[in-house]
């Protein structure tokens, strides 16, 4: 069933799921001349300089200084010291408690505990902020550093103040080695009192018509494999399957050969994806027949967070007559990364090109795109909410970890209106539905909604957009909290500034702007209550008015 794709999956780019390069390129006369005038500072800084320099953080700042005016996120200079953490990161397999992570209002927050990890049985939930690890707290503190505190050796403990609704508790959770496991099925089965086999995921979603589930977390090195070896327990190859729904909602991406090698699974042939860059020539993936599966209907679950090898995948599919796609509009991360070592041994991952579909559609999204990524096909476009999200991943993380008969023997995941109203997972719903309907009618029928138009997509960024700068103006009221509080623990008070009285109200009154020589420039009317503390930010004085 393996296709000869996977051979060549125990390479090093399929390791990193990017070329790892050495420092071999050719440095141009040119390119020397570009030096001098930073040879020339680095020269007077370390011979006139008041105080002794550190040449090294000297040299990593002006490596940084020269990646960070490229504007581009995706490509990083990785310091000596976190070379080794980076590979992890890329091959996913470290020890520690098990949880996806990131910083949120200035604490370590959860994104989603990984299954059967030591942060899930210990009932680590999405969105739980942790406040302290070990009694240090996260405010302010890197996600990297956070990180490096959470992992250590197996065995050794760690101990979590958790914050969650407003309520604080601790934690404490034993470091475990893990191995990122990327395919997991609809629902846990645990393994029964007193046996010694393990739990196992389900995957026949719904036994009667044959259709199975697969939910793809992200891709490893190892995801192709556990995938097809998963399709295989399922009799896909001998026609056992009659229908697929693919969940690769959240998946933030990672090995494009094992994205390009599931999609490989289901294509006879044609283009799986492409890539482009300017001193890299186009280089084609094609799907060839040997090893593909039986045909059977598949629908792809996607959402905004469904990025780079998801979308390849999704798209080539899609693209191929081979599937539809249910949800919302994918990420729109479409850059092709390489990773060099440079003499320092550091690493640097360097953006050298972009994914196109093969319908020639760029995946990526920049900040002028009207269309990027991969969009949800018409009739089967199924929003939801940030709280609906919440509460989807809160239903599935208590059903499978609820081990008793009596609630297994309850659910009814055959029923979409059932993995509605239970599992609050409209956009499962519609996809399984879909399934249904094109395996008993031999149609695909809108389960969904239409497509927004162009402007409606716009004018829901505008309104995510929105909502983020909403947050960042609460976390600054926060801010200055904090700050009040700590002044008057330190028993400091900064100077307050007061331009007009507390009693004053100015929602609905006017501001007159001067220019220099005393011209007005314009004439505002006042539509927020607020107005005082953007002109003390902004560097604005009060001037004593002149009395007649």
């Amino acid at each position: 069933m393996a296709k000869p794709r996977l051979l060549f999956q125990t390479s090093l780019i399929g390791i990193l799921a990017v070329a790892v390069l050495g420092s071999t390129l050719v440095v141009s006369r040119q390119d020397y001349s570009f030096f001098d005038p930073l040879v020339h500072i680095k020269s007077v800084i370390s011979q006139r300089y008041v105080d002794q320099p550190d040449e090294k953080a000297m040299q990593e700042s002006a490596i940084r200084g020269m990646v960070e005016s490229l504007n581009d996120p995706y490509t990083v200079y990785v310091p000596p010291a976190d070379s080794k953490n980076f590979t992890k990161d890329l091959t996913g397999d470290y020890v520690g408690i098990g949880a996806q992570v990131t910083t949120r209002d200035r604490y370590l927050t959860v994104v989603t505990p990984l299954e059967d990890s030591p942060a899930f049985k210990a009932g680590i939930l999405p969105d739980d902020r942790i406040v302290e690890i070990d009694g240090t707290t996260t405010l302010d503190m890197t996600t990297e550093e956070s990180v490096d505190r959470l992992v250590g050796e197996a065995g050794t403990k760690v101990n979590l103040l958790i914050e969650r609704k407003g309520e604080r508790f601790n934690v404490t959770i034993a470091r475990e080695r893990i191995i990122a496991h990327t395919v997991k099925g609809f629902s846990w089965k645990p393994a029964a009192n007193g046996s010694k086999e393990k739990g196992a995921w389900q995957f026949m979603i719904d036994p009667e018509r044959r259709i199975a589930f697969l939910r793809l977390t992200q891709f490893t090195p190892t995801s192709a494999e556990e995938f097809a070896e998963v399709l295989k327990g399922l009799g896909a190859d001998k026609g056992e399957v009659k229908g697929l729904v693919l969940d690769l909602r959240n998946n933030p991406g990672g090995v494009l050969q094992d994205a390009e090698a599931i999609a490989d699974m289901f294509l006879e042939g044609g283009t799986i994806v492409s890539t482009k860059g300017r001193a890299v020539r186009e280089q084609v993936s094609r799907a060839v027949k040997e090893g593909t599966l039986p045909p059977f209907p598949i629908a792809i679950v996607i959402n905004g967070q469904s990025a780079s090898a998801s979308e390849v995948l999704s798209g080539a599919l899609v693209d191929n007559g081979r599937a539809i796609t249910i949800g919302t509009r994918t990420f729109g991360k479409g850059l092709v990364q390489s990773v060099h070592t440079i003499p320092n041994h550091g690493q640097l991952k360097v953006t050298e090109q972009r994914y196109y579909l093969p319908s020639g559609r760029s995946i990526h999204r920049s900040d002028d795109s009207v269309e990027w990524g991969v969009d949800p096909a018409p009739g089967f476009y199924i929003p939801a909410t940030d709280a609906e999200v919440r509460e989807m991943l809160q239903a599935r993380r208590e059903h499978e970890t609820i081990s008793s008969a009596k609630v297994a023997a309850a659910s009814n995941w055959a029923d979409p209106e059932w993995i509605s109203s239970t599992m609050k997972d409209k956009q499962l719903a519609a996809a399984l539905k879909a399934v249904q309907i094109k395996i008993d009618s031999g149609e695909w029928k809108p389960t969904g909604q239409p497509l927004p138009e162009v402007t409606a997509a716009a004018s829901q960024e505008l309104a995510k957009t929105r909502a983020y700068r909403a947050r960042l103006e609460r976390e600054l009221d926060r801010v200055y909290r904090r700050l009040e509080g700590l002044e008057s623990a330190a028993g400091e008070k900064t100077p307050e500034v007061d331009l007009w009285g507390d009693a004053v109200e100015v929602a609905g009154g006017q501001i007159e702007v001067f220019d220099k020589s005393g011209k007005s420039v314009g004439r505002f009317k006042v539509t927020a209550p607020d107005l005082e503390r953007w002109l003390i930010d902004a560097g604005v004085t009060k001037e004593e008015v002149q009395k007649p």
